[in-house]
C-alpha cells in the first residue's frame, strides 16, 4: 500500500495529495492558490479574490478616464461593485461574462491624421484591469530586456538610457521601424496562440477573447472586430507586448541590439548598408510572419541623434552623450502652451497659470533628463510675456490700466502715461512698463512655477 501523505501545509491541502480532481479545485478556491497539476493554471479564482479586486478598483479609480458606451463614470463603480459583486464575480467564473462593444474616439495626431482610441466602459476596464494583475506577474519576466514599454519599473527613460549606451558602443546608424496601425491590425488568431503560451486556464483565455471580439461603437452603430486590439484597454498593452515578443525574439536570435517600446522599435548598427539590409529582412518578418503592416513613408535608416524616438535625439557634445527632446516634441509643446495663452480666452488668471503649470510640470518631468537650459531659459520668458499681455489686454480702457497700475504703485504721472500708450499688445508684454508693474515676483506669488527651478529640481534626482 502507498505511503499516507501529509494532506495540510498552513492550513491548505498540498499539491501532492490524493484527493480528487475535484476536490482539489474546491480547495484551490478556498485557499486562494493555483493547481499547477497537467500544466493547468487555475487562474479565473486568483482574478476574482477578494485582495485583487480591491488594488483592481483603487487603480481604475486613479486612473479616471471618460465613460464608455453605457455611460457609467468612474466614481459610480463602487456603488455598482456594492449592489452587484456577487453576480459580477459568477458571471466571470462561470463564463457568462460578456463586455460591451468599445466606444470608439479620434484624436489628432502631429502630421493630421487621427489616431483611434478605444474607451471600454468602466465594468469591463475593472475586469480588464483584475485579469492584467494577476497574468502579469507569470508573464512580464519572459519578455526581453531591450523591451520597456508598458512593464513594471521599466520607463521611456530606461530605453534612452540603453540607446546612449548603445551610440557609445560604435552604433551610430538606427533602424526606426514605425508600424501602421498596429492596434488595429493585429490577428485575433495569432495573438490568442501566443498568449495560450503564458495561460493555461481556458476560462481566462476565453475571457480575452470576449474582450477582443466585444465590438467597436461609432457614433452608436456596433461594428464587430475580426483584428486589432482596442489602444485604451487595460489589457491592451500586455497583449501588444505578447504578440510583440515574437519580434524581440526574432532579433535576439539574429543578434541584433535593438530597443522597443510598445510598438516603437529602433535597431542600432553600425554602418548604414548593414541598416538596409536589417530594414528590408525585418519588414519582411513583420509583414509575412507576425501580418503587420509597416509604415515605408515613417520607417527610416538613419542618425540616433536626429531621428525621434519616444520625443528625444541622442545629443553628442564635448561632455559627452546625452538627450536633447526632438524639435517636434518642442513645437508640440509650444504650442499647447500658445493654445492656454491665447489672449482671448476665459477665466481667470490663477485658472490659467494652473493649468500652464500643469503642463509645463508634466513635460520638463518627461524631458528633464535633457540638455535644453537655454531652451527652458527662453521660454520661461516667453510664458511670462504670454501671462503678462493677457493682463494688460483684459485692462482695456485707458481709466482701467491707470488705476490697476496705481495699485502696482507705479507713480501717478508714469502711470497715465503708459495707460495712453498706442502700442500693440505684444510689444506692450515686454516693454519696461508691465515689467516694472508685474514683475517676475508678483507672478510667482499667484502661483506660476519657474521652469528654470523646475529643470534644476528634476537633474537633481538623476
Amino acid at each position: 500500500m502507498q505511503k499516507p501523505q501529509t494532506t495540510f501545509k498552513d492550513g491548505c491541502p498540498q499539491e501532492n495529495r490524493m484527493e480528487s480532481k475535484g476536490i482539489v479545485e474546491v480547495c484551490s478556491i478556498s485557499c486562494g492558490e493555483t493547481d499547477r497539476r497537467d500544466g493547468v493554471y487555475n487562474l479565473i479564482h486568483k482574478i476574482v479574490g477578494q485582495n485583487n479586486l480591491n488594488r483592481a478598483y483603487k487603480k481604475v479609480k486613479a486612473n479616471k478616464g471618460s465613460a464608455g458606451v453605457d455611460g457609467m463614470e468612474v466614481e459610480e463603480l463602487y456603488s455598482y461593485l456594492v449592489l452587484n459583486k456577487e453576480l459580477l464575480i459568477s458571471r466571470i467564473t462561470n463564463g457568462s461574462y460578456e463586455p460591451q462593444p468599445v466606444k470608439r474616439v479620434e484624436i489628432d495626431k502631429d502630421d493630421g491624421s487621427k489616431r483611434k482610441l478605444g474607451i471600454p466602459t468602466v465594468i469591463d476596464r475593472f475586469v480588464q484591469q483584475a485579469i492584467l494583475q494577476v497574468i502579469e506577474v507569470d508573464i512580464d519576466p519572459s519578455f526581453s530586456e531591450s523591451s520597456f514599454g508598458f512593464r513594471p519599473n521599466r520607463s521611456a527613460h530606461d530605453a534612452m538610457k540603453q540607446a546612449k549606451q548603445l551610440y557609445e558602443n560604435g552604433y551610430r546608424t538606427v533602424v526606426d521601424i514605425d508600424m501602421k496601425q498596429y492596434f488595429d491590425t493585429v490577428n485575433h488568431d495569432k495573438l490568442m496562440y501566443h498568449v495560450e503560451e503564458h495561460i493555461k486556464d481556458s476560462k481566462v483565455l476565453r475571457l480575452i477573447r470576449k474582450f477582443l471580439m466585444s465590438g467597436v461603437s461609432i457614433n452608436g452603430e456596433v461594428y464587430p472586430t475580426e483584428v486589432g486590439c482596442p489602444q485604451g484597454g487595460n489589457l491592451s498593452p500586455i497583449l501588444s507586448n505578447i504578440y510583440l515578443d515574437q519580434l524581440d525574439k526574432e532579433l535576439e536570435k539574429r543578434g541584433h541590439r535593438f530597443i522597443r517600446y510598445a510598438d516603437d522599435c529602433n535597431i542600432y548598427v553600425k554602418t548604414r548598408k548593414a541598416g538596409n539590409r536589417v530594414m528590408n529582412s525585418i519588414t519582411n518578418f513583420l509583414e509575412n510572419s507576425l501580418k503587420l503592416v509597416v509604415n515605408r513613408q515613417k520607417s527610416e535608416v538613419g542618425s540616433p541623434t536626429k531621428r525621434k524616438f519616444l520625443g528625444f535625439c541622442i545629443h553628442s557634445t564635448k561632455a559627452g552623450v546625452g538627450f536633447r527632446p526632438h524639435h517636434k516634441s518642442k513645437n508640440k509643446f509650444k504650442k499647447k502652451l500658445k493654445q492656454l495663452t491665447k489672449r482671448n480666452r476665459s477665466g481667470s488668471i490663477r485658472q490659467i497659470i494652473k493649468e500652464i503649470n500643469e503642463v509645463t510640470t508634466g513635460w520638463i518631468n518627461y524631458y528633464g533628463i535633457s540638455y535644453m537650459k537655454g531652451y527652458i531659459q527662453s521660454i520661461n520668458k516667453w510664458i511670462k510675456r504670454r501671462i503678462r499681455q493677457i493682463i494688460w489686454k483684459r485692462w482695456k480702457k485707458v481709466r482701467t490700466r491707470y488705476k490697476s497700475l496705481i495699485k502696482l504703485k507705479i507713480p501717478k504721472q508714469k502711470a497715465w502715461e503708459w495707460a495712453n500708450t498706442r502700442k500693440g499688445y505684444w510689444h506692450i508684454a515686454c516693454s519696461h512698463i508691465l515689467h516694472r508693474a508685474i514683475k517676475n515676483e508678483i507672478l510667482e506669488k499667484v502661483g506660476l512655477k519657474d521652469l528654470n527651478q523646475l529643470l534644476e529640481k528634476t537633474h537633481s534626482n538623476y
